[in-house]
């Protein structure tokens, strides 16, 4: 028979390919079509390789001769009916939709390049004759300072800890004085960075193994995933697998929310460890999460001959000797197991790859013996909730960074409530919705000696539900009972303490009550609420707390943050907070908090950028010649903010987005961002659809404001600083990049040059100015608004090289 594979997209297509091996002296009719690949199927034989992809399989009448199979049935998964449209988005620069709605006024801002003001809300004002909205900022003396939606990346909130909001002196405009804080910063980061660098670099000399491309078997493992990779998951196990096969010790993070998929790119990276004959270590910071993390690797690897065991208190002293006497052999590959594992008596026959989870919870001692550990293999730490200093080591490039922030398919918000009191109704409520609809339930409490008193509490309020406890001062075999009944759905609510914050994967479990939450810390209370919501199930957070009135400030503002930050992707953003409720502490050293909170730590943190990329260029360039791409990403080289986030425009034309089209003030400002960020036509089109769909047709005024963003896509291109039309002269006057951006004029501004004939000498004129080169053009008389935006976007079009450039 005729077989066709159909998949979703030529990713899966591609993998599919590799997977499949067909004898080649099959051949048929359909053989000699290959010279047309670009229009047909790649053919091996008599089998067809299609996309797209249907909902299911089919055998044609006898006669057709013809079978089809799709991609996910082969596999046994579901279909994923997003994986060929589904993209990541890239992020806008700047201020957030969600940090804009939480804004007041008074609230700090950081502008780049004029300081700390306070905000006073959006206004519209004219400028030149045109409408523009823009952000109101109020500096020392009462001075105000419009800033235009197109540098909304200038903004960032001021962040800095322990420091109260009315205690900052807000900057000077007009004054040298902000500009000589940020030159002092940078001299002295930069000495922070250099001894950062150096580091790295001693890193970057220690020979480690190198291990082999993909084989067969890697490509299988990888394709029995029963979910469609997200987008930054195979980013991230792209970059995991192309440091492993470098002679260089690996030091990757990957940082991702809860139920996110880290664990499954740490098992293809013990697979591929394993393949090459070295043993993994998998360390943990819990028996639970061990237990767990055992499962699935059990699960995921040992079909393909991969031998996993765990070493914890869940195991008996026989049992615990004889994993030791296996893995000393080399008869164990995989090994997982809490702080146990970095014993004396844990003698690896020969270690490869060590995975670490939460690495943040472990603490001095082991933090030592992990030290030793590492100094020449290879190294994957996993995180949900990115503590700021290891996250800025990362950054940095001390250690290489993976972010997976694309939640998985289907998954929903987590919907958080902060109660004052134990409201006996609401729980009662919450606890018979989750149980008629067969959930199940997490009941947290800070102490264990008030346990059993909180548990009879609940069965008081859920008389018909099943109740368990379990917590760390239980015997082992206990937990792991109460463990196996919850799994196994013996238990509708199991009261635990903070023991179950990571590792315990119950999708059926999707109500947590955390009771006197105001004793948790930030990232405690995010991975607790991460254990719900790991389904396509609405979930639900009850963190009962004290009255407002006996609440410490930072507890307040800890609850505040679970409750404003309960979106998916939210850890990083939990993160920064936690930074601000705690202090900052030492990221690198104990001097930076005084940087911390002269400029605010988003600007810090790009400063910091800054000096790492000058010293890159100027001192240490040897270090980072001939490194691949994706270590180069991570290792200090970063790209530098182009001539595109300069370009300004000037056009005459109402371009905003009027009030009575769409009402709420951060929509307009989300949709302001997006046109400001947008790099292509599509970027473009994709939110004037979206405009179209949700709000109906364009006024005149978006429509201005969508051919002005045209313009800068094209500007930015062209590496243009600004572009002004000046109405009485009907002149386009085009600012050219600073003279000292030599690679600009030696290797594209001849081409420009050439351009000049298309239009004519007569209309094109080329001015020296003190600003800088300016292009001058004539345009010809068109009164409507919008055609004369159009015929700027062509004029400038006609500039852009043949072949696509990269700006200087």
């Amino acid at each position: 028979m005729q077989i066709y594979l159909l998949a979703e997209s030529r990713d899966l297509l591609k993998r599919l390919e590799e997977l499949i091996e067909v004898d080649e002296t099959l051949h048929d009719a359909h053989a000699s079509d290959e010279e047309e690949a670009d229009e047909t199927p790649s053919i091996k034989g008599k089998v067809s390789f299609l996309v797209p992809s249907l909902a299911r399989g089919f055998v044609m009448p006898a006669a057709a001769n013809v079978v089809v199979y799709t991609e996910h049935e082969l596999f046994g998964r579901k279909r994923d009916l997003g994986a060929s449209s589904r993209k990541r988005s890239a992020r806008a620069k700047g201020i957030s939709m969600r940090e804009l709605k939480s804004l007041k006024r008074g609230d700090l801002l950081v502008h780049e390049d004029k300081g700390i003001g306070k905000f006073m809300g959006l206004d519209t004002i004219e400028v030149r004759g045109a409408k523009q909205e823009v952000v109101r900022l109020s500096y020392r003396d009462n001075d105000i300072l419009y800033v235009n939606l197109d540098y909304i990346q200038k903004l960032s909130r001021y962040s800095a800890a322990d420091i109260d909001t009315e205690s900052v002196t807000l900057s000077k405009l007009g004054s040298a004085e902000w500009q000589r804080t940020k030159d002092k910063t940078k001299k002295r980061l930069k000495d922070i960075a250099r001894n950062l660098i150096k580091l790295y670099a001693k890193r970057r000399s220690q020979e480690g193994f190198a291990f082999s491309p993909d084989d067969v078997i890697q490509q299988e493992m990888e394709a029995a995933f029963l979910y469609e990779d997200t987008p930054d998951q195979a980013k991230a196990t792209e970059e995991l697998k192309a440091d492993m096969i470098l002679a260089v010790p690996m030091d990757r993070l990957i940082c991702g929310d809860v139920g996110y998929g880290k664990t499954e790119v740490a098992m293809r990276a013990a697979m591929k460890a394993t393949l090459d004959k070295k043993q993994v270590a998998v360390l943990v910071p819990t028996t639970i999460l061990a237990e767990q993390h055992y499962s699935s690797f059990n699960d995921r690897l040992s079909r393909f001959g991969v031998s996993v065991a765990s070493l914890s208190r869940f195991r008996t002293a026989k049992e615990s000797k004889e994993i030791l006497k296996m893995l000393e052999e080399g008869k164990i590959d995989v090994l997982i197991g809490t702080h146990r594992i970095l014993s004396k008596d844990v003698i690896f026959r020969d270690l490869g790859l060590l995975i670490i989870d939460e690495e943040h919870r472990f603490g001095v001692a082991a933090k030592e013996k992990l030290r030793e550990m590492r100094s020449n293999i290879d190294t994957l730490t996993l995180t949900a909730t990115p503590i700021p200093r290891t996250l800025n080591f990362s950054l940095l490039g001390a250690r290489d960074l993976s972010v997976i922030e694309t939640p998985p398919k289907n998954r929903l918000p987590i919907a958080t409530e902060v109660m004052t009191s134990m409201d006996t109704n609401i729980l009662r409520q919450a606890i018979m919705r989750e149980m008629e609809r067969g959930g199940q339930i997490y009941a947290i409490n800070d102490k264990v000696q008030d346990m059993e008193l909180y548990a009879n509490k609940l069965r008081e309020i859920a008389p018909r539900a099943r109740v368990g406890i379990i917590h760390g001062q239980m015997p082992a075999t206990q937990i792991e009972k109460a463990m196996r009944d919850f799994l196994e759905r013996k238990i509708d609510i199991l009261c635990a303490t903070k023991i179950v914050e990571s590792g315990l994967d119950v999708p059926n479990a999707n109500t947590i009550i955390i009771n006197n939450a105001h004793n948790f810390g930030l990232a405690e209370l995010y991975q607790l609420r991460g254990r719900v919501g790991r389904s396509n199930e609405q979930a639900y957070c009850y963190l009962l707390t004290l009255e407002v009135k006996r609440l410490s400030r930072d507890s307040l503002r800890r609850l505040e943050a679970m409750e404003e930050f309960s979106e998916l992707g939210a850890g990083f953003q939990l993160a920064m907070r936690d930074m601000e409720i705690r202090g900052a502490g030492n990221l690198l050293g104990a001097e930076q908090s005084g940087f911390i909170n002269e400029i605010g730590f988003d600007l810090y943190q790009k400063t910091l950028a800054e000096a790492v990329d000058e010293l890159k260029e100027e001192e240490f360039k040897d270090l980072f010649k001939g490194m691949p791409a994706s270590s180069a990403r991570n290792a200090f080289i970063r790209k530098r903010p182009d001539a595109s986030d300069e370009t300004s425009l000037g056009l005459g034309v109402d371009a905003l987005i009027p009030e009575h089209y769409v009402e709420d003030d951060a929509e307009r400002f989300a949709f302001y961002q997006r046109l400001s960020s947008a790099m292509n036509e599509e970027e473009l089109q994709s939110v004037t659809e979206e405009f179209k769909d949700r709000f109906g047709p364009l006024p005149e005024e978006v429509e201005n404001l969508i051919g002005a963003a045209t313009i800068r896509v094209i500007a930015r291109q062209l590496g243009f600083r600004s572009v002004l039309y000046d109405e009485p002269t009907r002149t386009l006057r085009i600012l050219l990049p600073k003279e000292d951006q030599r690679e600009y004029y030696h290797n594209f501004f001849p081409q420009i040059i050439d351009k000049f004939k298309v239009l004519g000498d007569s209309r094109v004129k080329l001015q020296n100015e003190k600003a800088g080169m300016r292009l001058v053009i004539k345009m010809q008389h068109i009164p409507s608004s919008r055609e004369r935006l159009d015929e700027m976007a062509r004029v400038l079009s006609i500039f852009l090289p043949d072949e696509a450039m990269v700006t200087a």
